[in-house]
């Protein structure tokens, strides 16, 4: 909770941040002087950007959330790793382990369960670059009714 929180809040200071430099860009160009409406036009595009960049990691994150409840309520979501203290799998067992996490994807390719499996397991692994891809992947094959 405590990380969805932290999520909401630097969310909610980037959108006032965004609305305060888009105020910022209509003074820029207001002003009428080509200098100043070119920063104001730049000013006005990299909100954008990054509001388009917070509503695809809020929704990412929104909806892999929602795969791993799903993941859980089906009984699937323990990858069978050795835990650490901390309740984190051990990175060592993990990236021991991939190479069985890919090989069931690889059998069901249009199994979201499979393929969200495989993405906890590289993150597991320390991996995000491939877990995020993986996370991604379970999330259309979800939508297409993998």
């Amino acid at each position: 909770m405590t990380t969805k929180l932290g999520a909401l809040i630097m969310a909610a200071l980037l959108v006032l941040y965004l609305a305060l430099a888009g105020w910022r860009a209509v003074q820029f160009i207001a002003t009428g002087e080509p200098v100043a409406i070119a920063m104001g036009v730049a000013l006005l595009v990299l909100p954008l950007i990054a509001l388009w960049a917070l509503w695809r990691e809020l929704s990412f994150g929104i909806r892999s959330h929602e795969l791993v409840k799903r993941l859980d309520a089906e009984g699937r979501l323990d990858l069978g790793l050795p835990l650490m203290a901390s309740g984190r799998p051990e990175r060592a067992a993990a990236r021991a382990a991939l190479d069985g996490f890919r090989a069931a994807a690889e059998e069901t390719p249009d199994s979201w369960q499979a393929v969200l499996r495989l993405g906890l397991a590289y993150d597991a692994a320390g991996d995000r670059r491939n877990a995020r891809h993986a996370v991604r992947r379970a999330i259309e094959l979800s939508r297409s009714g993998g």
